[in-house]
């Protein structure tokens, strides 16, 4: 019987179809609608080629240099440069054909006993080297291609990890397309499979607390990866890693409450009418019900719950025009909504390359190829995990700039106050209270036992860009167990 819902939602995948003339000379090609898509988020390298290159199988899996740029300005951290450990390298990941993953590893400015951090970054096929640079990590690029010291880095209160993930994302790469994922499950077990390799490697950090972060579309990796790594812990299937907690900030991780949000967002920030409102909101019962059979009837119908569910962002934004869909406040000018050249540039430098130990492998950004392949990954729901986690004592933070819309707090705040656990009769009453950085309220914080919401004041898509202090504020009290005290943690950058 699931036959006839079914070829109704194809059919109305055929009537809700992007209105680009572009997507609609090739309706179903997601690689085309891909490329526009990744377009509109800065970042378009063009598909990235499979390349032969020699796997040595007989060397080590996890390769590491230890970095020598250098950086301008004060760290900030009575480290000396010399001693202040900055690592990138290479995994060849197990339980592939020929994959290997790239990362930077920075150790702590503060201390080697803070918590060691995992960050992700979304697209889906977008390289955590945006964080990295434009975000939370450690430096910052300047016009003229020198490294700054970005006085609020996450590595001022935690050693740092970013991936590039999944495979064909950033320097990270394969030469057998077998090793190319399209679900949670082939993206969860490669990152697990990294992280047991890096404890190996770095064993002195093995009983720090763990964390995972990220943004975006991360909000479906972080969740996996969570639940991946917990499982390899209780089932002891490798080294223990002392996992405490995950955040996602401004993520997408239960796209049927989240695509039934982007309306009531827009309305309430004055981007639609309430006329338009209206009429946009009819196309959500068929996004609705493609999301469901994407949850019981496979690919087809999460492909085509794909689509439909996008006519749904795509109307608002129709409306919207040239509005940044990452922070309304801002225009997207241009063919990018952000500036991120300046990272292609200088990661794509040799002397660069050669300091990473990339050779001559061009990076990407972001990948259309990465990104088609996740795209019946896309309409899942990744909330359901979550529960177990938090019953497990697992800590998750969900956090959220107040100005983006395509990841909204709005949507974000709804799951988190819809999800079924034990502790939800005292989260659901508990009162939304100021999270204040330097005495000004810079958001405002819902929390209760090992579940915490913050929305983050004058923030779009990408807080710790938007928000750095706040940010770094927020993690450090995070990871203490202390986001609610209303003393501030004093920052190494104030002293």
């Amino acid at each position: 019987m699931a036959s006839v819902p079914l070829l109704a939602l194809f059919s109305l995948t055929l009537l809700f179809l992007p209105s680009s003339p572009q997507l609609l000379r090739n309706p179903l090609r997601p690689r085309k609608f891909a490329e526009t898509l990744i377009t509109s988020l800065n970042l378009l390298p063009g598909i990235p080629q499979i390349e032969d290159d020699h796997l040595d199988l007989s060397g080590p899996r996890l390769v590491e240099r230890k970095l020598d740029l250098e950086i301008l300005g004060d760290s900030g951290s009575d480290v000396s440069i010399e001693n202040l450990g900055h690592h990138a390298g290479y995994y060849r990941v197990e339980h592939t054909h020929a994959a290997k993953m790239f990362y930077f590893f920075f150790e702590s400015r503060s201390g080697s006993s803070d918590p060691v951090v995992l960050w992700l970054t979304g697209g889906p096929g977008c390289s955590s080297e945006l964080a990295l640079f434009y975000e939370n990590g450690p430096f910052k690029i300047a016009d003229n291609m020198s490294l700054i010291w970005n006085d609020y880095g996450w590595d001022k209160a935690s050693n740092l990890i970013y991936v590039d993930q999944p495979t064909g994302t950033g320097f990270s790469y394969s030469t057998d397309p077998r090793d190319i994922r399209f679900n949670e499950k082939g993206v969860s077990d490669d990152v697990y499979d990294f992280l047991q390799a890096f404890f190996k490697e770095h064993p002195s950090y093995s009983e720090n607390e763990f964390y995972i972060t990220g943004e975006s579309y991360a909000g479906h990796y972080i969740p996996a990866v969570a639940e991946r790594v917990h499982r390899g812990n209780k089932e002891k299937l490798g080294l223990p890693i002392n996992f405490k907690g995950f955040a996602i900030g401004n993520g997408l991780t239960d796209p049927a409450v989240q695509y039934n949000s982007y309306t009531d967002y827009a309305l309430e920030m004055g981007v639609i009418s309430q006329v338009q409102h209206d009429r946009i909101n009819k196309l959500v019962p068929a996004c609705e019900l493609g999301i469901k059979l994407c949850g019981s009837s496979g690919l087809v119908a999460c492909l085509a719950s794909f689509f439909l569910c996008n006519s749904v962002f795509t109307s608002v934004m129709a409306i919207a025009g040239d509005m940044n869909h990452y922070d309304i406040r801002k225009k997207c000018e241009g063919p990018l909504c952000y500036d991120f050249s300046n990272m292609d540039k200088f990661l794509n430098k040799k002397s660069v390359r050669d300091a990473l130990g990339v050779g001559n492998r061009k990076f990407v950004s972001c990948s259309p190829l990465v990104y088609e392949a996740m795209i019946t990954d896309w309409m899942r729901n990744l909330e359901v995990g979550i529960p177990a986690l938090l019953e497990d004592g697992i800590k998750v933070l969900v956090y959220a700039g107040e100005y983006d819309l395509i990841c909204n707090w709005l949507g974000n705040f709804r799951w988190v106050n819809s999800m079924e656990w034990s502790g939800r009769p005292m989260f659901d009453p508990a009162p939304m209270e100021p999270f204040s950085v330097d005495g000004k309220e810079a958001g405002q914080l819902k929390t209760y036992g090992p579940l915490s919401f913050l929305k983050v004041h004058d923030a779009g898509h990408m807080v710790p860009m938007d928000q750095p202090k706040a940010s770094l504020e927020m993690l450090k009290r995070w990871t203490k167990g202390s986001l609610k005290e209303n003393v501030d943690v004093p920052l190494a950058a104030d002293m």
